[in-house]
């Protein structure tokens, strides 16, 4: 059973989303990562996106530790549903809304998303089907709505290919979990013409 790991809500258990339509980030992944995300000093007060959320619980860990306003995309019904409980429970705690779900594909959410939204922190743990060619246009439609800081957390399994950055997204980091690989991007400064 995954849980929040720290903050607010450190402890409390999440709903999982049920069969095998998702693959959820384990709780020893989500330690390293956060523990990282601390260090950067990313995550309080941040705008937090995440795609492909399956239960959301990448998401609901940034509320729990301070993110300022998480928003969790996901498109399949049961694990919109599983999101929206994981949602409300963290709300609860927090006493306002500042996690929000949006049953949408993600190449929807972000062609409606307006020209001035921006995240600060943004997970990416797309489905094993998604082709890299797929995942590297979701990159670029994303790379649109980064503020200046952001980091970009894209899972993968550790045989899956490196992401193909697209132009405004460079690497900085990767990190191998057993089964689970992480790449860290930030908004790159492009040429002038």
């Amino acid at each position: 059973m995954s849980r929040i790991i720290s903050g607010a809500a450190g402890g409390t258990p999440l709903v999982s989303v049920p069969g095998s339509l998702t693959r959820p980030t384990t709780d020893r992944v989500k330690e390293a990562l956060f523990s990282r995300l601390d260090a950067f000093g990313i995550i309080a007060g941040a705008r937090v996106l995440d795609l492909y959320a399956g239960s959301g619980s990448l998401g609901v860990e940034s509320g729990s530790r301070g993110a300022e306003a998480v928003d969790l995309v996901e498109f399949d019904a049961k694990a919109s549903s599983v999101c929206q409980r994981n949602a409300d429970l963290i709300n609860g705690v927090l006493g306002r809304k500042g996690v929000t779900v949006h049953r949408s594909r993600v190449e929807s959410f972000l062609e409606r998303a307006a020209e001035t939204a921006s995240w600060d922190l943004v997970f990416l743990d797309p489905p094993y089907p998604l082709d890299d060619p797929a995942l590297s246009a979701v990159l670029g439609k994303l790379a649109d709505h980064l503020a200046p800081a952001a980091v970009v957390v894209v899972e993968r399994s550790s045989r899956s290919p490196e992401p193909a950055w697209p132009a405004g997204l460079e690497r900085f980091a990767e990190k191998k979990y057993g089964e689970t690989k992480l790449w860290f991007a930030e908004p790159s400064v492009l040429p002038e013409d």
